[in-house]
């Protein structure tokens, strides 16, 4: 009988006359999520409404799957749709729902009614008291209450009759590609996939910059990026995944600069290279996993050394975030295990016993002066062998 979805939205409803460009980009992204699943469907845009029409054999909890991972959505309503014939049709239709659905109901509920076909002769209020009188002598053991209902029963009365009494959750945020573009730095830890789902959930497209170190890390860690980066392009939609080889810059650099600050200076240089991508792809941002605190580059004045070489604005979404809140949200989409395997990558095998927590400036640049014009053609080389993989 679930032939159809209502999609719920918050914020887009918010957006006054710009509203319709977010709805359109919402249904944009619901169909490509669509795509992947085996079944054909129709999305329409129905005064203030999205439905999704599914036609034909369809798979329910593969589609509700793929709407979960949709930006924007809040809500997803399976919808039964019935012919619009007159009242009695009407609660005949509503009694064949319960009892398919909710068989020997016996709590409190509300009837929820919406009559947006205004040639229907009876008013919504008067429809959903018919209705609940109707559904008490079907199911003596039910009662109303119109305040903490166990169960909300919505009927629609359009050009047909729609009826549903679930939400499921969505994920909520914005649809992706309603805000810009940023160029995430993505390595195998726990935090960066959390930002980029983060930053993805305020609409914001997404690519991606992995620097790899060989043979110091193995092809299995570079796989393991991979594998992130398709995990998180199911809610974000296509990554451009840059691989850089940044050996010959990391080694240079351990040979040069006193080994408290290798850490400062290699993220100062990775910031470097990742903000020459994010012009080349058109990114307005910078995107990485920091967080305050969490370990030696990511303290205030560590974060400050690494932003001072940045010419576009750098955005940390978990930047506040404990690592247990990071962890979470990791397992809730499926990156957490994938990012606790035993594979290193560039940023842990280079790092100092005791690494420098509140760099001066003055010093950092005095170490950078010993890296000469050398440091500029091992990056334009690790810029010119860069590889691109693009992540579906």
């Amino acid at each position: 009988m679930i032939n159809a979805f209502l999609i719920k939205y918050a914020e887009i409803a918010l957006k006054g006359k710009n509203r319709h460009l977010f709805e359109d980009a919402l249904i944009h992204q619901m169909k490509l999520a669509l795509e992947k699943t085996e079944g054909e469907y129709k999305v329409t845009k129905e005064q203030g409404r999205v439905y999704v029409h599914c036609l034909g054999e369809y798979g329910y909890e593969e589609t509700v799957e793929a709407l979960q991972r949709v930006f924007g959505i809040v809500g997803i309503c399976p919808v039964a749709i019935y012919e619009e014939e007159g009242f009695d049709k009407l609660a005949q239709d509503v009694l064949s729902y319960m009892k398919e659905y909710h068989p020997g109901f016996a709590g409190t509920f509300k009837v929820n009614t919406r009559r947006a076909n205004k040639r229907f002769p009876m008013e919504s209020m008067e429809v959903s008291a018919e209705l609940g009188g109707e559904i008490l002598e079907a199911f003596p053991e039910a009662s109303v209450d119109v305040h903490q209902p166990q169960l909300r029963l919505s009927v629609e009365i359009r050009e047909k009759i729609y009826i549903y009494s679930q939400t499921i959750p969505g994920p909520g945020g914005m649809p992706v590609g309603t805000n810009g573009k940023g160029m995430l730095l993505l390595s195998g830890g726990i935090d960066s996939p959390v930002a980029g789902y983060m930053i993805a959930k305020r609409g914001v497209t997404i690519d991606a910059v992995y620097f790899h170190a060989p043979p110091y890390t193995s092809e299995r860690a570079k796989q393991k990026v991979v594998d992130l980066a398709k995990l998180v392009a199911r809610y974000s939609g296509p990554i451009a995944l840059h691989v850089v080889n940044f050996t010959d810059i990391q080694l240079y650099i351990y040979d040069q600069c006193p080994h408290e600050e290798l850490t400062i200076i290699m993220r100062r240089y990775m910031m470097r290279i990742a903000e020459h991508f994010a012009k080349e792809r058109k990114c307005l941002g910078l995107i990485t996993g920091e967080s305050i605190g969490q370990v030696a580059s990511q303290t205030m004045q560590s974060l400050a050394a690494t932003n001072e070489v940045c010419t576009i604005p750098v955005y940390r979404p978990v930047i506040g975030f404990d690592k247990q809140e990071i962890v979470e949200i990791a397992t809730k989409i499926n990156t957490f295990e994938t990012s606790i395997q035993p594979f290193e990558d560039c940023c842990t095998i280079f790092v100092a016993k005791h690494p420098v927590t509140k760099p001066n400036l003055n010093i950092i640049h005095r170490s950078e002066e010993k890296l000469n014009e050398k440091i500029d053609s091992l990056m334009e080389e690790a810029i010119k062998t860069t590889e691109v993989i693009m992540i579906q």
